[in-house]
């Protein structure tokens, strides 16, 4: 494969080298380009001569490399076409309030907005820089445009503290590369039904119950099965995530509407994962007005919502079903029973109400519960990197579900 490397300004450029070293071991041809600030950790002739091409290092470049070639004005262009995969690393806070923002200032960062192919960031600065709402916030709208991210490592920093930000280790960096590389069309001719984020079940005009379920790991899900090469039908109820590029949505309110989505379109998909976190409970008769507050207790009764996952269950034929399942006790056992009860073929079983993973957050920590395979524990990692996980288990159940036949 051929990549073109980006290095940023930081004092991790020097494990680009090993980085170069790694991707090479694995037959990929890569490119680099050296921003000024990198220029100012390792030199360009160290990666030409680890990769044996010329070093880009400037936009408008007024001397010539080594062959007496000038850099063309528009050669961003060519490089961005040239090449399959676009990998920054070290990727600095400059780096990626640059690429969240559009901003081209450079050769590469010009060349970021020229680029169409797989993009993916390998972070490295201080704790604080990390930790900061301004950097959280790129974070985020890089990752909702679908690139990937290898996470920084917790531990010593060149600044004499310890804490998130030291770049990934590069052997770890060029391993996701490949995995990215190779798993991008398995599943090409499957229709794949995903359901996402909460419903609301109203009580009144203005009043609804609902629950905390941000739709992330769904819509993580949806995008990664698309960049696997499949259909994808996503019906999602409320969320605030803009709706994936290449990917058909349906939005929906509450359970019976998710309901009426899913059987309608059950007929179209070979996979359905069911991420929803669908209320349990409705108000059948809902007030017209809105109920007005007194001094006196108020009290409703609330009758169950349809069990979309068993009618889906109950359904699915020769299709695969996976499952999730939500718990704050007893884990494992409430994910085999969900296995068992709701037919599925596996269960993605989660612990709520832990800091940092799990609703609203954008990474999670799960296992994977099949029929007759070992639990499979993920994370703690970014939900785009577990949805990829869940979707390397098809083969297996499919495997699974031959053999039960």
């Amino acid at each position: 494969m051929r990549i073109v490397l980006g290095v940023g300004g930081g004092i991790a450029a020097y494990k680009s080298a090993e980085l170069v070293r790694a991707l090479a071991k694995r037959g990929d041809d890569v490119q680099v380009v050296l921003t000024d600030a990198g220029r100012q950790f390792i030199t360009p002739l160290t990666f030409a001569a680890l990769t044996g091409h010329k070093v880009i290092t400037s936009l408008f470049a007024s001397e010539s490399d080594s062959a007496g070639t000038l850099t063309s004005a528009v050669e961003h262009i060519g490089v961005a076409q040239e090449n399959d995969l676009l990998l920054v690393a070290p990727a600095t806070a400059d780096l990626l309030a640059k690429f969240a923002h559009g901003l081209a200032t450079d050769f590469l960062t010009t060349l970021y907005l020229a680029f169409t192919g797989p993009v993916v960031l390998a972070p490295a600065m201080n704790s604080n820089m990390w930790n900061h709402s301004a950097t959280q916030a790129n974070l985020a709208l890089l990752r909702e445009r679908g690139h990937r991210f290898v996470d920084p490592d917790e531990g010593w920093l060149a600044c004499g503290t310890t804490g998130p930000g030291r770049l990934a280790d590069p052997e770890r960096i060029a391993a996701a590369v490949d995995f990215i590389s190779r798993r991008r069309t398995d599943l090409s001719g499957d229709t794949v039904l995903v359901t996402a984020g909460p419903t609301q079940e109203p009580l009144d005009p203005v009043r609804y119950i609902t629950n905390r379920s941000s739709g992330k790991m769904g819509y993580a899900i949806a995008e990664a099965a698309r960049d696997r090469g499949a259909k994808v039908i996503l019906v999602s109820g409320p969320v605030s995530i803009p709706a994936p590029a290449g990917i058909t949505v349906e939005h929906v309110r509450t359970a019976r509407e998710m309901r009426e989505a899913v059987l309608r379109r059950l007929e179209e998909a070979t996979i359905i994962v069911k991420s929803a976190a669908v209320g349990d409970y409705h108000l059948e008769h809902v007030s017209q007005q809105k109920m007005k507050k007194t001094a006196a207790r108020l009290s409703v009764e609330l009758d169950p919502t349809p069990d979309i996952l068993a009618e889906a269950g109950r359904k699915k034929g020769d299709r695969l079903l996976i499952g999730f399942a939500a718990e704050t006790e007893h884990l494992a056992q409430e994910a085999r029973r969900k296995l068992e009860t709701k037919n599925c073929d596996m269960v993605v079983a989660n612990l709520v109400g832990r800091e940092g993973v799990g609703f609203e957050s954008d990474y999670n920590e799960v296992t994977l519960i099949t029929r007759s395979a070992d639990p499979v524990h993920i994370g703690p990692a970014p939900k785009r990197e577990i949805a990829d996980r869940i979707l390397d288990q098809i083969p297996v159940l499919r495997l699974i579900a031959h053999s039960a036949v």
